[in-house]
């Protein structure tokens, strides 16, 4: 015994001894260390509780551990009875750290890579030793029923090979978290955008296979246009993809993150212990990595606030989520378009109509790839719908088309045929050998008959279609010198000639795709 007490102090200690009390009680009361008071009981022959047998009542959430079932390792490295079971992983656990890996993945990394049998606590403890203790700060529990919030939130994701570049380039971590049950869904992403932002979030609901009530976020552009805490103006696909999925969204004050702390909590358990100092050559890879963990790690670990097991608390709240809808949601970029000078606004390089009275207006503009449709800037309601056009055309309103506009070219075939069945003939085999180029030829066809009569002009397509020569150079050439009076012999050759060089013309012709 280091110390030696006076004879009033040590029947004191006897005395507590005898009754039981625990060695820290003990000190706590006459002020004599631990180590003093126990050799004087050990010296008395009085029992000394051990380390553990404090006379406390059984704690359920200890009795649960997040360790996985024992299996039979391999052979470790023989140490001291009062060593650390970590002290022949001391390198390791030094390299890790430095990596800024914390005290659960380095334990998770030892038992998957090394065999590693002690529990989770001993690498704690260890770790600890190295780096010293830290005061937690206190901390505001928000409680919620099962079923009815989610928390979202963005965070820095692992270093992956950008497949373009060739280089190694941050990715963004998407986070996704249920208030009551703490179950998460973590997803990987190059670059955020409106349309990623509300992609993910389906993905999301997908992997649940439910959605909760409501959602909570912060403010990024993303998700919210306009940030007020009473009256928010969200992103109109991120609104109209919640709303699909019956999902509210809830956006936090301004700068107030402990709002959604369940999520940011979340987020840093991804950011420290599954990905921090590790690199991936490509985004699945690190997404594939990610699954892997959260089945075997995420969801099998025992929550420091809950102290349950989240898998188990998830299949308690799964009955309160609701089910997805029957179809997914069909995707479509917004945008805002000002109205020209033709009445008309551009969509890709296509011109679509705007109600009548809107020129130099801004109309918000939703499109995708079968429908365009304009929207009155103050309700949202739907004002004009259009059907997707080629790139350079314009989608009009027959109602509403200028007399000195150009004529649809499926138009002037129905007039063509209405004119008699040759002419429509002929100018179907125009529009079949030149596309949308020949109209003007078509319309030349037609203004033949204004001047000669329907008669003749079908005369003359039915003469061009038997010689082969289906254009509108032969029928003007017919129509008109045969409409005129009757023609003298000079004025009957030229007209021969050129019958006889078109019939020539086309016999080489099919001679030739004969060959």
């Amino acid at each position: 015994m280091s110390n030696v007490l006076s004879e009033e102090k040590r029947q004191q200690v006897l005395a507590l001894g005898r009754l039981g009390w625990p060695l820290r009680r003990i000190e706590q009361e006459t002020g004599i260390r631990r180590e003093t008071a126990s050799g004087y009981l050990k010296a008395a022959g009085i029992a000394v509780r051990e380390p553990g047998g404090w006379g406390r009542r059984p704690n359920p959430a200890i009795e649960v551990s997040p360790d996985p079932a024992p299996r039979q390792p391999p052979p470790t490295p023989a140490r001291s009875p009062t060593a650390s079971a970590c002290e022949p992983y001391r390198e390791l656990v030094v390299a890790a750290l430095e990596r800024g890996r914390n005290a659960k993945a380095i334990w998770q990394d030892l038992v998957d890579d090394h065999g590693f049998t002690a529990r989770y606590a001993s690498v704690k403890r260890f770790v600890r030793k190295l780096l010293g203790t830290r005061t937690p700060e206190p901390r505001c529990v928000i409680a919620t029923a099962p079923g009815e919030e989610a928390q979202v939130d963005y965070g820095t994701g692992p270093m992956v090979r950008d497949p373009e570049t060739g280089k190694y380039r941050r990715t963004r971590l998407f986070v996704l978290t249920l208030g009551f049950s703490r179950k998460s869904i973590r997803l990987l992403t190059f670059k955020s955008s409106s349309r990623i932002w509300a992609e993910l979030h389906e993905e999301a609901f997908r992997r649940l296979g439910a959605t909760p009530k409501v959602i909570v976020l912060d403010n990024l552009r993303e998700g919210v246009l306009k940030a007020d805490i009473y009256d928010p103006v969200l992103n109109p696909l991120f609104r109209d993809v919640l709303a699909h999925y019956d999902v509210t969204a809830l956006p936090c004050r301004v700068r107030d993150p402990d709002r959604k702390g369940k999520v940011e909590s979340g987020v840093g358990h991804a950011q420290k212990t599954p990905l921090k100092g590790l690199r991936f050559e490509s985004l699945d890879e690190a997404q594939a990595y990610l699954d892997r963990w959260e089945e075997r790690w995420g969801d099998t670990r025992i929550h420091g606030t809950t102290k349950r097991q989240v898998a188990a608390m998830f299949e308690e709240e799964r009955p309160a989520l609701r089910p997805l809808p029957v179809e997914p949601f069909r995707y479509y970029q917004f945008g805002r378009r000002t109205v020209h000078l033709d009445g008309c606004v551009e969509v890709d390089g296509a011109y679509y109509e705007a109600p009548p009275g809107s020129i130099g207006q801004t109309l918000p503009v939703r499109w995708n790839e079968q429908t365009v449709r304009l929207l009155d800037p103050r309700t949202g309601q739907l004002l004009l719908e259009h059907e997707r056009t080629k790139r350079g055309y314009h989608r009009l309103r027959h109602e509403t088309r200028s007399r000195r506009a150009p004529p649809q070219i499926a138009e002037v075939l129905a007039r063509a045929e209405l004119v008699g069945a040759n002419v429509g003939r002929v100018c179907a085999a125009i529009h079949a050998a030149e596309g949308d180029y020949g109209i003007r030829r078509i319309l030349g066809v037609l203004s033949l008959g204004k001047k000669h009569g329907a008669r003749t002009l079908d005369e003359g397509c039915e003469a061009a279609l038997a010689v082969g020569v289906p254009t509108y150079r032969f029928v003007r050439n017919f129509v008109e010198r045969t409409a005129s009076p009757p023609l003298s012999l000079k004025q009957v050759d030229p007209l021969i000639r050129e019958l006889t060089h078109y019939r020539d013309f086309v016999a080489q012709r099919l001679g030739k795709e004969n060959e």
